[in-house]
């Protein structure tokens, strides 16, 4: 599931329907809503992180992808 800006409570994929085990962490912000120092937190499993950080670039959001 796509969380709304907190993490999940387990450590799930974000990816809609996906349970599996995030074991990515992708950090991101909409600059047109978010200050610098605001940070989201999406977590990815190896399936899905590629299109969760596609996803996210292609609206142009600053987004750092780092281990879980």
């Amino acid at each position: 599931m796509i969380s709304l800006g907190l993490e999940p409570s387990a450590a799930e994929c974000s990816r809609a329907s996906c349970r599996a085990e995030g074991i990515w962490r992708i950090e991101w912000r909409n600059p047109k809503i978010h200050s610098e120092d605001r940070r989201k937190i999406w977590l990815a499993c190896d399936e899905h992180v590629s299109f969760l950080r596609e996803f996210l670039a292609a609206r142009d959001f600053p987004l750092e992808v780092v281990p879980a």
